[in-house]
């Protein structure tokens, strides 16, 4: 988390000292129309300059997951950078219209429109002339913007109206990199902030047309074949297995991956529940019934039925050097200890030497199906892992204290939580407040993508 903080708030500073020194003429201005050309420009440039990143991170690029803390924490970011680019592009749009209804409402006087000055760069020219159509087109893409915002951030809208028009706001952005090109002030072209603003725009406008033409990740897809699907449903809990053909780079133990069994519903992400075996490239997915999508898999999927896997993503693979590890999987987020489980249990029969590692799972689950527990029980004993099985119903909420209680030299122990990020958010406070060190000893998964 403290990564991502980093690099959203980075944006914002960096992009908002570019632009104060490409027009440090803004501490001069003394009325409220001196000042409204200034903060349309400066919320223009944060608006488009935040919708370039989110852009760029749309294409689920692999350089920056390592720093980033994975693509769980990448989107994370996206969905800020989204949202802030709202907020500013409303800002902007403020700016704009308020003044004028203040002058209809006689609270401020029209002022006088001196002229401008002749134009004599005819690049400067050019752009001039294509000022109402880049304001009137910039105007409709704002209004389209806040709506499919809007449709991506409430959740009770069907995941495959997001993924439908969510892809929309890549044309919309396009009319936008019109807008900025055409209304942004000239002179910006050639101070810092218009080499920096010049390639957001280039780099975003090549991550949109990937994105209208589908080919993100295309690099990273293999064709699958469904060779096992079974049911749990004490727990709603569908697991498939894939048999992958050639490609698959192979998978680290609590990654995920995204999987296409319907080109209308788009990907959908999933943890891996299995390790990775080159001599026998398959994969395991371990799926809640959660959503519209996921509560009817059972009905949609069959075996021999062809799907599409795209990663492996993610930075939550238990690899920090840790003698001890304490586990936290809350309902559906046992699904990357159940691949970690089996990558130990290879582990242990072929590197009988190998130093051993304390482990202690707790699983709280508010589901009981015995079919489920039992072979989570097996995974644990063939892993060496210390296996504690919580029934909200019947043994209450899990708690910081309860998990410090049963492992007394906790402080030793570096935490992996993945389950509800809410849940995950107290345990992180709680140890926190208990001395744990939190950024280097306390790891999340933040598992939405919307």
């Amino acid at each position: 988390m403290k990564n991502i903080k980093i690099a959203f708030w980075g944006v914002l500073a960096l992009i908002s000292l570019l632009w104060v020194v490409a027009d440090p003429a803004v501490f001069e201005a003394s009325s409220v129309f001196g000042l409204r050309g200034f903060m349309m420009q400066y919320s223009g440039v944060l608006a488009i300059g935040c919708m370039s990143f989110a852009m760029i991170l749309a294409l689920r690029p692999r350089w920056p997951e390592p720093w980033l803390g994975g693509l769980d924490k990448m989107y994370r970011l996206h969905k800020w950078l989204g949202i802030s680019a709202l907020i500013f592009a409303v800002v902007h749009w403020l700016w704009s219209e308020v003044p004028k209804w203040a002058i209809d409402l006689g609270l401020l006087a029209r002022p006088e429109r001196g002229e401008r000055p002749e134009l004599t760069n005819p690049i400067a020219q050019f752009l001039s002339g294509l000022r109402d159509p880049a304001e009137g087109l910039g105007e409709w893409a704002f209004y389209l913007t806040v709506l499919l915002i809007a449709v991506a951030l409430l959740p009770r809208i069907p995941y495959r109206w997001f993924f439908k028009t969510h892809r929309i706001l890549a044309a919309v952005y396009l009319v936008l990199v019109f807008h900025t090109v055409v209304l942004t002030t000239f002179s910006y072209w050639i101070s810092p902030l218009g080499i920096a603003l010049a390639l957001l725009l280039a780099a975003g406008s090549f991550a949109a047309v990937i994105v209208l033409f589908r080919r993100v990740a295309a690099g990273r897809q293999v064709s699958g074949t469904i060779v096992e699907l079974l049911q749990f449903p004490g727990v709603k809990v569908l697991e498939s297995r894939i048999k992958l053909q050639p490609g698959w780079p192979g998978h680290q133990p609590g990654q995920f991956a995204f999987a296409t069994s319907d080109a209308q519903e788009g990907a959908h992400p999933y943890t891996i529940a299995s390790a990775w075996d080159p001599a026998n490239p398959e994969i395991t997915f371990i799926i809640k019934g959660l959503g519209d999508h996921t509560s009817h898999l059972a009905e949609k999927l069959s075996i021999g039925q062809k799907v599409k896997i795209e990663g492996p993503y993610g930075c939550f693979t238990f690899e920090d050097g840790a003698k001890r590890q304490i586990w936290i999987g809350g309902g559906i987020g046992i699904t990357p200890f159940v691949s970690r489980m089996k990558y130990l249990a290879h582990a242990r029969t072929h590197q009988p030497d190998a130093p051993p590692q304390v482990i202690d799972l707790f699983h709280t689950t508010t589901d009981l199906d015995e079919d489920a527990l039992a072979r989570l029980a097996a995974d644990a004993v063939e892993a060496d892992v210390r296996l504690h099985i919580l029934i909200d119903a019947k043994h209450g909420k899990l708690t910081g204290e309860r998990i410090r209680t049963e492992i007394p030299n906790w402080r030793d122990a570096s935490v992996w939580f993945c389950g509800p990020v809410g849940f995950g958010d107290a345990m992180r406070t709680d140890f926190a407040a208990h001395g744990l060190d939190i950024r280097t000893r306390f790891n999340q998964e933040l598992f939405s993508m919307r």
